[in-house]
């Protein structure tokens, strides 16, 4: 591991210790679960990076979907989600650096992982390139992205943006099946969201 990837995840393992973890909503957010429940394919690879404390992938698994993959930098919420969710495999629970990772899915869920790392061009591109190399040829990124003001506080999180930002990062490597103002957010995020359905631009 590199002296980068060592300080993320000393910075959000102290942010778990200390309990600052505002992000947590404390269940699966209403535009991802509507978004599961029209998937009849339940076979897929399905990963979800940057996950917390994995409420997607506990409710994915609770559907029968048996190929999710919960990655965090943290052992700290993965150690959490093992001891809520006794049965999920121990395998499946990825503790890495998502831009170090190797693999291939068919579904990457996207919610408060792409609004938490330094916001600098070059490491939102290195995002969506990444996501792209890990997506099989048919694969598909769906999710969440803040849609507020980009603040210049870099301890400001979450890292917002807005729709044009967003679209001038990943249209080197998504076809953009939707990417809109997210008319089911939750309460406290209602106006403030994008959902989005990326599909994988195969070269």
């Amino acid at each position: 591991m590199n002296t980068n990837q060592s300080e993320e995840r000393l910075y959000w393992t102290k942010r778990y210790d200390d309990n600052r973890t505002g992000w947590d909503i404390g269940y699966i957010s209403t535009p991802i679960k509507e978004y599961i429940d029209q998937i009849s394919q339940k076979d897929i690879r399905i990963l979800i990076p940057g996950a917390g404390n994995g409420y997607e992938a506990e409710y994915l698994f609770s559907k029968g979907f048996n190929n999710v993959f919960v990655m965090d930098i943290s052992d700290k919420p993965l150690i959490a989600f093992a001891e809520r969710v006794p049965n999920f495999p121990n395998s499946q629970l990825i503790c890495e650096d998502f831009f170090a990772h190797i693999g291939e899915y068919d579904l990457i869920i996207e919610q408060t992982f792409f609004c938490s790392f330094l916001p600098t061009k070059k490491k939102r591109i290195q995002y969506f390139s990444q996501m792209s190399t890990i997506l099989s040829s048919k694969g598909k990124l769906i999710g969440l992205w803040f849609d507020i003001p980009l603040k210049d506080d870099i301890e400001k999180r979450p890292f917002g943006g807005n729709k044009n930002l967003y679209l001038s990062y990943l249209q080197d490597y998504f076809e953009v099946i939707v990417f809109e103002k997210c008319y089911n957010s939750i309460p406290e995020r209602k106006g403030n969201e994008l959902f989005g359905i990326l599909k994988k631009i195969n070269s």
